[in-house]
């Protein structure tokens, strides 16, 4: 088996009857906790108009937990490009990188994290999103670049700093193009598990070597809720059954703390819905997570593993993060 890093996806996750205040110091506490776990970055993902995520702001966000960690790399999983200016989107991860040096990741992807009416609000323009998104990826490489200094428009900062760029899938489209641009790939498999299979073989069978990735890199990103026993885990999934059971009902409030039964909540065409789209997802044990994590390596031999945890207590999302780790060493062979 393969060997792979792991690293964490937050959404800043809003729970009943908490501020979003909370939200962000939560996300912080997570941070350090992971960084002295030794993961190896914490990303943050641009959604819009859901009350239980309160990641919008994504490069503030970012500024925010980059500056209360030391080392482990911070970034976006991620921006969504079309939401935004290339330059302007250079300039924020320029002054990020300017402020925490060799620390910056710039994930980006072509969705609207959001709803059809509020992603009209953001002024993206659908009828050439697929056209542009390439065109705006090869802006965001001409900004940062050095010879980009003799043109009339700069990025500063951004001009001249060192910000690898990842293209984010839930689909093949983006694994195509990550492949014909030689960029690392990472792909949404905590809520889109059924190309991600096809998606990374189109991206390793058309990869085109490039000079900052001459090999390709792929990141799956997977739902990981761990407990002490399987009992423990099970429960505390429920939070996540929970917020997608409301997805699925156009309900976007907080997170909700774990019950003891789900059949209680959603109907039985509820439930084979989300677990389809959940069919990714780590629960148990640290034994049991292992094997679902070795299974998983085995058949898609990824380069890293990006956990998120919907957990309603932070102390027990933490701890969960602490049980992957000791898992994915024991597999790497690090103990």
């Amino acid at each position: 088996m393969k060997k792979f890093e792991i690293s964490v996806l937050d959404l800043a996750p809003v729970r009943q009857n908490k501020t979003i205040h909370d939200t962000f110091n939560d996300s912080l506490a997570l941070a350090r906790a992971v960084e002295k776990l030794d993961y190896k970055r914490f990303w943050l993902a641009e959604h819009h108009n859901i009350a239980s995520i309160a990641s919008s702001a994504t490069s503030v966000l970012i500024g925010f937990i980059a500056n209360g960690t030391e080392t482990i790399r911070v970034g976006s999983g991620g921006v969504m490009l079309p939401n935004h200016s290339s330059l302007v989107i250079a300039e924020q991860f320029g002054t990020l990188e300017s402020l925490f040096p060799n620390r910056i990741d710039l994930g980006v992807g072509r969705a609207p994290g959001t709803d059809g009416v509020t992603a009209k609000a953001l002024g993206r323009n659908p009828q050439n999103i697929n056209q542009h998104f390439p065109h705006q990826i090869q802006e965001l490489q001409r900004y940062f670049s050095v010879e980009n200094s003799g043109s009339l428009v700069r990025a500063i900062p951004g001009e001249g700093c060192d910000i690898p760029i990842y293209i984010l899938g839930s689909s093949t489209d983006s694994a195509w193009l990550a492949a014909e641009m030689g960029l690392p790939y990472a792909f949404a498999g905590h809520f889109a598990p059924q190309m991600m299979e096809t998606a990374f073989e189109i991206y390793h069978q058309n990869y085109q070597p490039s000079k900052e990735f001459p090999t390709p890199y792929t990141i799956a990103c997977v739902n990981g809720i761990a407990g002490e026993t399987d009992s423990e885990a099970k429960r505390l999934s429920t939070t996540l059954y929970q917020a997608f059971t409301n997805l699925i009902r156009n309900d976007r409030k907080p997170y909700a703390p774990p019950v003891d039964d789900m059949d209680e909540i959603w109907n039985p065409m509820e439930k084979a819905h989300v677990q389809n789209i959940l069919k990714y997802s780590f629960v148990g044990s640290q034994e049991t997570v292992k094997t679902q994590l070795k299974e998983f390596q085995r058949r898609f031999q990824v380069n890293e593993m990006m956990i998120t945890s919907a957990i309603y207590e932070p102390e027990a999302r933490i701890n969960s993060y602490a049980i992957f780790k000791n898992a994915v060493d024991e597999l790497n062979g690090n103990v």
